[in-house]
C-alpha cells in the first residue's frame, strides 16, 4: 500500500468532525472492498459496535475507527462475503448476513428525514395544486410523485414544468404514499414539488445515494431524472 492510501485507509474519526466547512475540498478514503480511492460521498462508512457488531454509520458522525466501503449494495455484500470487515478493523466482527439490507434501510429512513425537514422549513409543496402553483410561481428543483400516482397527474406537473424550464426535472417517484404522508405529516399526499433550498439539497442528496446504493455504480448523476 502506498503513503497516501495508509493515510486515508486511516479513520481516527468520523468524517464530519474532520470537514473544514463550505467550500472545502472533499476528503477521500481507501475503499476497503476494491482498494480505490473515493470521495466520501461515493462511500459509507461503518463502525464496530459495542457487542461487536458491524454497524452503518450514514451519517458518518459516530465515534470511533471506521472502515469504508463503496456505496453500492455489491459492494456491501462483497465486504461481508469476504470477510473484509475483520481485516479492516483488525479485531474479531461479526458483521450481520443482511448488512446490505440494514444499511438500505437506514439510507431509506435518511431519505424520509431529510423530507420531513424540508416541509417543516416550508420547502415542500405538497398536493397537487400546491405542487402546479410552485411551479408556475417559485424556484422549484424538483418533483416528488407517489410510487403509486396515476401516469396523468404527474403528465401534467411536467408540462407545467416544460412551460418554465428547457432542462428534464429531477422527479422523484420510488416513495409511497403513506411514506409521503408520515414524512410531511399530512394525508393523501401523491404529488408535491419541491422549493430550492439547502434542505432540499440534502433531501436530493440523499435520494441519490440511496439509488446508488441500489442501482450500483451505472446511477443516477446529479441534475438527472432521479429514481422511481
Amino acid at each position: 500500500m502506498n503513503a497516501l492510501a495508509r493515510r486515508i485507509e486511516q479513520d481516527a474519526e468520523p468524517a464530519a468532525a474532520c470537514d473544514s466547512g463550505p467550500g472545502a475540498r472533499e476528503r477521500e478514503r481507501l475503499c476497503a472492498v476494491t482498494r480505490t480511492v473515493r470521495p466520501i460521498s461515493d462511500l459509507l462508512r461503518f463502525v464496530v459496535g459495542p457487542d461487536g457488531s458491524v454497524v452503518p454509520d450514514i451519517k458518518a458522525k459516530l465515534p470511533g475507527r471506521g472502515i469504508w466501503v463503496t456505496g453500492t449494495r455489491r459492494a456491501v455484500e462483497e465486504a461481508v462475503k469476504r470477510k473484509v470487515f475483520g481485516r479492516g478493523f483488525k479485531r474479531e466482527v461479526r458483521p450481520s448476513p443482511d448488512l446490505a439490507d440494514r444499511t438500505q434501510q437506514l439510507l431509506e429512513r435518511a431519505v424520509l428525514d431529510a423530507l420531513a425537514i424540508a416541509g417543516k422549513a416550508g420547502s415542500v409543496a405538497a398536493g397537487f395544486t400546491k405542487a402546479e402553483a410552485a411551479i408556475e410561481h417559485e424556484d422549484v428543483v424538483g418533483l416528488i410523485h407517489a410510487a403509486e400516482a396515476a401516469p396523468d397527474g404527474s403528465r401534467k406537473l411536467a408540462a407545467a414544468w416544460r412551460r418554465r424550464s428547457d432542462a428534464p426535472p429531477v422527479v422523484i417517484g420510488f416513495l409511497g404514499s403513506a411514506q409521503l404522508d408520515l414524512a410531511l405529516n399530512r394525508p393523501n399526499v401523491i404529488h408535491a414539488a419541491l422549493l430550492a433550498g439547502p434542505v432540499s439539497e440534502t433531501f436530493l442528496a440523499r435520494c441519490r445515494r440511496l439509488d446508488r446504493f441500489r442501482a450500483g455504480d451505472q446511477h443516477n448523476q446529479a441534475g438527472e431524472a432521479a429514481p422511481n
